[in-house]
């Protein structure tokens, strides 16, 4: 595909990686002559310095040849008038990102339809409903949800007294006597390991499970976990990603929200009603307490400042609270944050652009999660007809390295991937894939 990224700054950078390594013709315009250096020197990619607007700018791009276009600069009327231009001067497809919760409106799907916008990507909703999703558990550890909630990834760290701690997969199966559950990868250190039954399982490790949802809690029972009921959640830092999570739960959890502008605080109350708001430096130790740090089942740190979501959800951690989760925007901080606890990673940018990814694939991709501190992603592809991955059971496949198939939705009905399945056509596949691989694994669907 020939595709135009408008907007080199962390999502436009993101995109440009992910999508090179699958052999498409990437241009990417910016302003900035010295982001487009930086990524000329990482990628093979043509660069264009310009306004995406200018009409002279996307004629040097080619975007007449433009199968895709995305705009993802940080400014909502750039990205919209570029791909409006876009789609006008030839590109085929647009994508913008947006600000404004209210273009997600389905009413007013349509009016940016017939301005030439094929699809609208807004980072904060998408990193909301990822917050919400965490609060939603019942586990300590993290879980993704499939073909509505028919399917799970389960996310386990294992400590010192996990249960399952140095013992083989097969040891693991043996002694649990089911096969409702199945290991896809496991993490160790900056290490992926795409697991086989003898693998064994060491303290530190990070364990992807899937399995059905409704055998979550004994999964968590077998697995020595304790089962956590989330009823209170503190946010600190009232931003656009931690005002749209609060406003989802409010209305079944018990909410306080840490905001230290005080005018702030009054547009935060009026929007959240049923929401504790708190005019205070949240960083101060002491009001946090006085809150009843010790008493929440969840903390959430959504300000613009990295460093200060990672040492406040630390914090948090310290005095008990079970689940914490940061956003954290700084890439270099993500490995680091996994490493110390935190129990979920919330970067918007790099899950924005993991979701933008699924539009430049050829096979029907129903969702795609980035996993934070790994170089993959968990993949749910809808299978077409005569696909290559019908033509066998999976035993029988020879599947690029770095992938492996997970569990199978088929009629409303899930199921855990072993050997003897048969995959077909329509049915939704879940699987793992290395960064490496994922351009390999879509020829299959």
């Amino acid at each position: 595909m020939n595709i135009i990224i408008a907007g080199a700054g962390d999502v436009g950078e993101f995109l440009a990686k992910m999508l090179i390594k699958e052999n498409h013709d990437i241009t990417i315009i910016d302003v900035d002559s010295n982001l487009l250096a930086e990524i000329n020197s990482k990628y093979d990619l043509l660069s264009i310095v310009g306004s995406c607007y200018s009409i002279e700018t996307l004629k040097e791009a080619k975007i007449s040849s433009c199968d895709l276009f995305i705009a993802v600069t940080s400014v909502e009327e750039t990205n919209l008038l570029a791909c409006i231009l876009a789609k006008k001067n030839g590109a085929k497809k647009t994508i913008a990102r947006i600000n404004n919760m209210e273009f997600l409106n389905p009413i007013n799907k349509l009016t940016f339809i017939n301005l030439g916008i094929d699809k609208l990507i807004y980072p904060e909703y998408i990193a909301s409903k990822e917050i919400v999703g965490v609060l939603k558990q019942t586990g300590t550890s993290e879980i993704f949800e499939f073909s509505d909630g028919k399917l799970s990834l389960f996310v386990l760290k294992i400590d010192e007294n996990s249960k399952i701690k140095n013992k083989s997969l097969i040891d693991i199966a043996n002694i649990s006597k089911k096969q409702n559950y199945r290991f896809i990868a496991i993490m160790r250190g900056e290490k992926t390991i795409i697991p086989k039954g003898t693998d064994i399982l060491e303290v530190n490790d990070i364990a992807y499970v899937i399995l059905n949802p409704q055998e979550i809690n004994d999964l968590l029972k077998f697995m020595g976990i304790q089962k956590l009921d989330i009823n209170s959640v503190m946010f600190l830092g009232g931003s656009r990603v931690g005002t749209k999570s609060a406003k989802l739960v409010q209305s079944h959890l018990n909410v306080k929200m840490f905001e230290r502008d005080e005018e702030k605080c009054y547009k935060l109350q009026e929007e959240l009603q049923d929401s504790m708001i708190i005019n205070h430096d949240g960083t101060d130790i002491n009001q946090l307490l006085e809150e009843g740090l010790e008493n929440m089942d969840a903390f959430v740190a959504t300000t613009g400042e990295s460093e200060i979501n990672i040492l406040a959800c630390l914090l948090a951690k310290k005095y008990g609270v079970k689940k914490t989760i940061a956003e954290v925007e700084n890439n270099d901080y993500i490995e680091l944050a996994n490493q110390m606890g935190i129990d979920k990673i919330i970067n918007k940018k790099l899950s924005t652009a993991s979701y933008i990814y699924t539009f430049t694939m050829k096979a029907k991709v129903a969702s795609i999660s980035w996993l934070a501190g790994t170089d993959a992603e968990v993949l749910e592809f809808v299978t077409s007809k005569d696909a290559k991955v019908t033509k066998n059971k999976i035993k029988d496949i020879v599947f690029p390295e770095g992938v492996i198939v997970g569990g199978v939705v088929r009629n409303n009905k899930s199921f855990i991937a072993v050997g003897d399945t048969q995959i077909k056509e329509n049915d939704k596949v879940i699987l793992f894939a290395t960064a490496s691989a994922i351009h390999k694994i879509e020829h299959y669907f």
